[in-house]
Formats: C-alpha cells, sequence, structure tokens
C-alpha cells in the first residue's frame, strides 16, 4: 500500500514538473495545516451561535424586531430561553440562555449564557455580543461576533483567539468576515463562507495565516471549499486547497513554496 501511495505522488509529481515535497517537509505542513484548520473552527462555531437570531430587517422599529427575535430564536432551538430587555434609548438586549447540561446547536454541545447588543435601527443597526460565558463542547468560546447592516454598508464579524482546546502549548487569534455571496444566506442558513487573516502560536513557531472564501456546511468541522495560505515562521508558504471531492475523505491539497502538491488527511 506504501509503495502505491508513494508511486502515486510520484507520477503527480511528474506531471506537474516539480519536484516533490520531502516526507518531513509533508509531515511539517500537515501539523501546520491542522493548527490552521482548528483555529478557522473556533472563529466559525461562534458565528453559528450568532446564526441562532434573524438578521435584522431594515426599516422595522428595533424594539418590534427585538421581540420577534426571542420568539425566533426559541423556534430554531427548543432548549435556549431568549429575553429581552431595554438597555436606552437607542440600544436593546437579546438574552440567550442554555441549560448546564448542555443544548445541541448545530451539532455542538453549548451550555452557559451570552447577550446580544443591539443598537440603533431602521437605517443602521450594530449588533455585538462577547461569548466568553459560552462553553461549546466542554471548552470556552473565546469569541466576539457581530454585525452592521443597512445604510452603505454589512459587515459580519467574529474575532476569536486563545488557546486551542487540545491542541496543547498551542493558540490562535482570527479576525473573520462572513462572505457576501449572491445565493448564500448571509447567515443563519445552512452555508457559510468564511475569510479573514488569522496567527497561530506553538511549538512550530508563529504562523500568519490567510483565509479566503471557505465555505461550511454548518456543524461541519472542514470548510467543502475554500483556500488558506500559511506564511510560516521559517518563512516558507504553504498553500492549502479545500475542495468538495477531498472533503468527503477528511482530506485536504497541500503545496508547499513551489513543489508538487499533495494530499494529506486532517483529523478532528
Amino acid at each position: 500500500m506504501k509503495i502505491h501511495a508513494s508511486l502515486a505522488l510520484l507520477l503527480l509529481a511528474t506531471a506537474c514538473g516539480r519536484e516533490l515535497p520531502t516526507q518531513e517537509e509533508i509531515d511539517d505542513a500537515k501539523s501546520r495545516v491542522d493548527l490552521a484548520v482548528h483555529a478557522a473552527h473556533q472563529a466559525r462555531v461562534a458565528l453559528e451561535v450568532l446564526g441562532i437570531l434573524p438578521v435584522y430587517t431594515c426599516g422595522e422599529p428595533r424594539r418590534t424586531f427585538v421581540g420577534r427575535t426571542t420568539e425566533g430564536a426559541q423556534t430554531k432551538v427548543a432548549c435556549v430561553t431568549a429575553t429581552s430587555k431595554a438597555v436606552d434609548d437607542s440600544s436593546d438586549a437579546v438574552e440567550l440562555t442554555f441549560p448546564e447540561s448542555g443544548c445541541s446547536v448545530n451539532g455542538h454541545t453549548v451550555s452557559g449564557q451570552t447577550a446580544f447588543l443591539y443598537q440603533g435601527g431602521e437605517e443602521r443597526m450594530d449588533v455585538f455580543a462577547d461569548l466568553h460565558k459560552l462553553t461549546v463542547d466542554g471548552h470556552t468560546l473565546q469569541a466576539k461576533v457581530g454585525y452592521g447592516t443597512c445604510g452603505d454598508e454589512k459587515r459580519f464579524w467574529t474575532e476569536a483567539s486563545g488557546a486551542l482546546p487540545e491542541r496543547a502549548g498551542s493558540s490562535y487569534s482570527v479576525d473573520g468576515r462572513v462572505g457576501l455571496r449572491d445565493g448564500l444566506p448571509i447567515i443563519g442558513g445552512t452555508t457559510l463562507v468564511f475569510d479573514g487573516p488569522a496567527e497561530v502560536s506553538g511549538p512550530l513557531g508563529t504562523d500568519r495565516i490567510t483565509f479566503t472564501e471557505l465555505q461550511y456546511a454548518v456543524g461541519e468541522f472542514l470548510p467543502k471549499k475554500g483556500q488558506a495560505l500559511i506564511e510560516t515562521a521559517q518563512g516558507r508558504r504553504v498553500k492549502v486547497d479545500f475542495s468538495e471531492v477531498l472533503w468527503r475523505l477528511g482530506k485536504v491539497e497541500v503545496e508547499i513554496d513551489d513543489k508538487a502538491p499533495v494530499t494529506v488527511p486532517i483529523v478532528r
């Protein structure tokens, strides 16, 4: 089996007219891709929590919308308790409380509580939530999320940073944006398109990462489409291509510097 795999890689390299990376280079790249995928996963989960709530409908009075939002959240996720309250003349909040025993949200077990602050309305709405009091799959969700909509700008974002769960000694930071794509729900649907820069630090040093149009099926670990570019602490470039064909196999295509691309598995 190993002989057949090695022959396949050699044929791929020959077809591309490029040198095949060494096994050491492949193993190193795989470790870095693994950390990058886990960092994106943390930010993506935060956006899925934001997706529990409907997006503000421009032109609707803020408090009318907020009142409907609590009903919509509880319809979408039966085990969440949603309440609304007036904060001041220009702000209202929606508080979400998940049971201590955990609540299933898009394939994740969520507990704790958070509050979404709505400011403005009708011509411009800004929404913000700090999710640090939520626990997702046994780990604190170290993220903030929000959006600004109506007017000239429409922006959905997440800022996530902290230790990478189950990746001892590694930490991450992601400044993510939700891609606005024709034909896809902005947020709260079954697909999420995600872009943004990130950094991952750990035993391998600090890598800079750029995520481009990562398209996730909600609740899945690997993106089905998109790219990631990893600029390693040692000055190398690792390009990662996500495709639906490889996604079904739990794999990605990796290109190290200008060498021939190889396919590697990524385990959650």
